[in-house]
């Protein structure tokens, strides 16, 4: 009895000790860049009603409150500013620019290794969002986040396969100067991840600065402007149809300093965006359009991704429900629509109103991550780690999200069919005088890695090994793994020299 299960103990243990062993990418059973697209929520006739919707709110509704620098690019670009202040945009200008906008974008990774190809329906996941505080699982708290755990965040997404870039999914709230907090929000993440990494600057005049360390740590403007490792999450517009003057004029800043845009539309259903679905989406669709000729009437062809991201309302309380049903349709619509365009597209999913890691929040995010990518979303952002509705970001999710995108893109993967795939010869094999069972046979041990996504953190075992291994708990195994990213040395770590230069002239918060 004891032989039989100390056999079964090293078959398991060589079977764990297989799949921890890193594939080659093009063995793996799901990475990023995967192309998504097969669930199509609206039809051709939808999609085409919705286009023209969104044409007629830009031509007869228009836009108000462009700064004076948006007005002079917007006029001369062929839109038409009338009476009551308000730019409107002729049909055939948004044409025009659409036929003008950049369809090859890749946001670039700092070491080269994590670029991210935005072309067709190829899906990545990533974190995003402004929470203002850190959820603690241990006591079930709620606390003011700080420019470590901003740091910490991106430290853990370095390590997570299936989280494929780091926008600042916090905001440092220990950094009252906006000049500071803007620098070192940057340089937390910068030295956490070599991933693509979002940001977002509160005052125009704060990007030259922050664009001057990104020289330093890229090795020169030259440099930086080959590969910008950083990209822009700009609320151009304020819901419903007004641009938001000051983020306007940051996006101007950024585009003339070489800085991938998402134009960021975030209207929220039944408050700031019509309650219906495809009202949300027309007007979210509208105001991207908008923000697309805005930058391509500054430069033509800047890197630009259109963010349609409309938020779901519960309208019983006026509580945001981002991890809804709702949610999930208003993101896979709009991803339909950046294919439509044919323009690199990023729309949020992922969200859990859940205040903690727990059951709530493992529906919430499952539902929208699988939807968002079934539906070929180039950019899934706020995936993994926000609680809340968008106010707490939980380290211990941020881990155990990995498992769920890891799921979520063997769903986008879906299903191969070839004569491999088929079985034929394995079925042959194993009934006309084989085994009687496919364990163990060559077809199934060849691709029990490159066809199946294991959980790092979910529990498979069976009740009795359960016990056995003292009934481990979700989140104390994901607690754990935090702690054993946090107490090693950050691989993404600015080089001694360019850290120090970098602190002689900045006042860097993050401790050294």
């Amino acid at each position: 009895m004891n032989m039989q299960s100390s056999s079964r103990s090293g078959g398991r243990a060589a079977r764990r000790a297989a799949r921890s062993t890193a594939l080659p990418d093009n063995l793996r059973p799901v990475r990023a860049g995967l192309s998504g697209g097969q669930y199509k929520p609206l039809t051709e006739t939808d999609v085409l009603k919705i286009h023209h919707a969104a044409l007629d709110a830009l031509e007869n509704i228009g836009l108000a409150d462009a700064p004076a620098s948006g007005v002079a690019y917007l006029t001369a670009a062929g839109a038409i500013r009338g009476d009551d202040g308000r730019i409107r945009f002729p049909r055939a200008l948004v044409e025009d620019m659409l036929a003008k906008a950049n369809r090859s974008i890749t946001l670039m990774s700092r070491d080269g290794h994590n670029d991210l190809d935005l072309s067709g329906t190829r899906v990545h996941y990533g974190t995003a969002g402004a929470a203002v505080h850190l959820v603690e699982v241990d006591g079930k708290n709620y606390r003011e986040c700080g420019v470590q755990d901003l740091h910490d965040a991106a430290k853990i997404v370095n390590t997570l396969d299936n989280v494929h870039f780091c926008q600042r999914p916090m905001v440092c709230r220990d950094i009252p100067d906006n000049l500071e907090m803007d620098y070192n929000s940057i340089f937390a993440c910068v030295s956490g991840t070599t991933k693509h990494i979002g940001t977002s600057f509160t005052d125009p005049s704060f990007v030259a600065p922050a664009v001057e360390m990104l020289h330093m740590i890229a090795g020169g403007e030259d440099k930086w402007r080959e590969r910008p490792f950083i990209s822009n999450s700009n609320c151009f517009v304020v819901p419903p149809m007004k641009f938001a003057t000051e983020s306007c004029q940051v996006m101007e800043e950024c585009i003339r300093h070489g800085m991938p845009v998402l134009l960021l539309s975030a209207g929220m259903a039944g408050a700031t965006a019509p309650s219906t679905t495809a009202g949300a989406i027309v007007q979210a669709v509208a105001e991207c359009l908008a923000g697309l000729v805005y930058v391509n009437a500054v430069k033509p062809g800047h890197p630009a991704v259109f963010g349609t991201w409309p938020f779901g309302l519960d309208l019983r309380t006026g509580a945001m429900t981002g991890g809804s049903g709702e949610q999930a349709l208003l993101t896979a619509g709009c991803a339909q629509m950046h294919s439509f365009y044919g323009l690199p597209g990023g729309a949020a999913a992922g969200i859990a109103d859940s205040k903690l890691p727990d059951m709530q929040a493992g529906w919430e995010q499952m539902c929208s991550n699988v939807m968002a990518g079934l539906s070929g979303c180039n950019m899934i952002y706020e995936a993994a780690g926000m609680h809340a509705s968008l106010l707490g970001f939980c380290l211990e999710s941020l881990i155990l999200g990995d498992d769920i995108i890891g799921q979520a893109l063997r769903c986008v993967r879906g299903i191969e069919v070839n004569d491999e795939t088929l079985a034929l010869d394995q079925m042959a094999e194993v009934c006309l005088g084989g085994p009687g069972h496919y364990l163990g046979t060559a077809g199934t041990l060849s691709r029990m890695q490159s066809d199946h996504v294991y959980p790092a953190c979910g529990n498979r075992m069976s009740p009795k090994e359960w016990v056995e291994m003292d009934k481990p708990d979700l989140i104390a195994t994901a607690t754990a793994r935090k702690l054993e990213i946090l107490s090693s040395p950050s691989a993404a770590a600015l080089d001694p020299v360019t850290d120090r230069a970098i602190r002689e002239k900045f006042n860097i918060h993050l401790t050294a």
